[in-house]
């Protein structure tokens, strides 16, 4: 089918005003929020039903042209970059709230809903969707599935799968399948965790069940200043090992506490070498108290000063200063490398002084913003992209800071997805055998690797050659007499 033929053909089935063909506009759908990689794509089409995402999804699989699903395009690992051009198929109009069932704590939605507005949505039921990524605001739901996204309540909520009860979704064939019927107690296999996480590699979500969780009855938050990095992460450490599990845990370095002191004029001060945000929610009988016994460790190791957040406007404000710490790094550098690492906490503070160590090897700022509780970082490298030899020392620091948490027992991605940005530090994390086993289960849902071709899998390391040497693995262990479920 020519560009021309499958033009009309797509028109037709999602109208003329959802087709994006122009030069120009295609440019808008090159990248994610991850511009390392910029690659056009051939079309974009941007369905409002589930029945033209699988007519689509059937043209693009008869012309054998790739497809690469997206959200709002706040990923920050490439995972919506058309890497081989193809048809993007944005789910940025399926919007809609479809269904509220508060009886049994749950919801029917769009992928297209954004994070924030699903919330506030809620909130009259007397719920809310408890992932919130700093991206809240723009992220959509879509999106944190195929990310498995966090954020700064993970600690106590856990991230975006543990609030996923079903998904409907498009399969590389164009069949449409829900992957339970969405009740809490379910039983089978577990298709949407396998497919929460996904990267858009398996199909296209066009609705889910999401989980609602209650509105807590009151909630308190601190900001707690400390004089380093290492006592404010011994008293995180010390919080969790206490037996407290606060909503959150979240700190900033000296770096960042100046860009959004400057910013929202929080008036810290810039002496302090850490700040730790700390939100404790539930009901209001007893909060108090768990406040005095958090707070009462944090001068335990020495906090040089701790400021409750007194009204709701207080922690609102002091929430949209952690939110939008990113934002405010433009106060200090034209461009920044975030990098998405994990550690245990008890190796936070020695992983903090190697990304210092780097920060120093290479010549660039390093801003540390990050999920504290889970050991989630976020060190922000910062340059000039205009200048080449920052560009190419920004990718080392990266480059040393990802192999320094493997080093500590951690892994390359909290919650941002390994996309392109990071496929090639799979085979840091991962043996042969484990690339293999993973390929084929992606084979298993899309045969003809036309799903968001290019991402995970380490370059040079195509999907259907490991899914092969899977393949040729099993049929050895059943020669031998092994069962070949042993190697899954």
């Amino acid at each position: 089918m020519d560009r021309a033929n499958l033009i009309a053909e797509l028109k037709r089935v999602v109208g003329a005003r959802a087709v994006v063909d122009d030069a120009a506009a295609l440019m808008t759908y090159e990248a994610d929020g991850c511009v390392m990689d910029l690659h056009a794509p051939t079309l974009v089409v941007l369905p409002a039903t589930t029945e033209q995402v699988a007519n689509v999804v059937q043209l693009a699989q008869r012309a054998r042209i790739p497809i690469v699903p997206r959200g709002a395009g706040t990923g920050l690992a490439g995972g919506a970059t058309p890497m081989q051009g193809g048809i993007v198929i944005a789910t940025t109009r399926m919007d809609q709230v479809l269904e509220v069932d508060a009886r049994n704590r749950r919801a029917r939605v769009q992928p297209g809903v954004i994070n924030w507005e699903l919330s506030q949505y809620l909130a009259p039921y007397g719920y809310q969707f408890v992932p919130d990524p700093s991206s809240q605001r723009a992220c959509t739901v879509g999106g944190n599935i195929a990310n498995n996204s966090g954020g700064p309540h993970c600690l106590k909520y856990g991230t975006t799968t543990d609030h996923i009860l079903a998904l409907r979704m498009v399969l590389p064939d164009g069949s449409v399948i829900w992957t339970s019927d969405g009740s809490a107690d379910r039983i089978g296999y577990d298709l949407q965790g396998v497919l929460t996480g996904s990267e858009g590699m398996c199909g296209v979500i066009t609705e889910a069940w999401v989980r609602l969780t209650r509105l807590p009855e009151a909630q308190r938050v601190v900001l707690a200043l400390f004089p380093d990095i290492p006592s404010a992460s011994q008293t995180v450490s010390t919080v969790v090992a206490r037996g407290f599990l606060p909503a959150a845990l979240e700190m900033m370095d000296q770096l960042a506490i100046k860009a959004v002191n400057g910013m929202y004029r929080l008036g810290l001060p810039e002496s302090a070498g850490a700040a730790l945000l700390i939100e404790l929610d539930g009901v209001s009988d007893g909060l108090d108290d768990l406040l005095a016994e958090v707070t009462g460790t944090c001068r335990d190791f020495g906090a040089m000063e701790v400021r409750p957040a007194k009204t709701p406007e207080e922690q609102a404000q002091v929430w949209a200063a952690r939110k939008n710490a990113f934002g405010a790094m433009g106060r200090l550098s034209p461009s920044y490398y975030l990098v998405d690492t994990v550690v245990p906490r008890t190796r936070l503070p020695a992983t903090l002084a190697r990304v210092g160590e780097v920060s120093q090897e290479f010549k660039l700022p390093i801003a540390n913003v990050f999920h504290a509780g889970d050991g989630n970082l976020h060190p922000l490298i910062l340059f000039d992209r205009r200048d080449k030899s920052q560009l190419e020392r920004a990718l080392l620091a990266a480059n040393a800071v990802l192999r320094e948490s493997i080093e500590q027992g951690g892994v390359i991605s909290g919650e941002h997805g390994i996309g392109v940005e990071k496929r090639d530090y799979m085979t840091l994390l991962y043996s042969t055998d484990d690339l293999a086993a993973m390929a084929g289960l992606k084979q298993c849902f899309d045969p003809h690797e036309l799903f968001n071709p290019g991402k995970v899998f380490p370059a040079g390391r195509g999907c259907g050659e490991l899914a092969a040497l899977r393949r040729s693995g099993l049929n050895a262990a059943d020669v031998a007499g092994t069962p070949a479920g042993a190697w899954l």
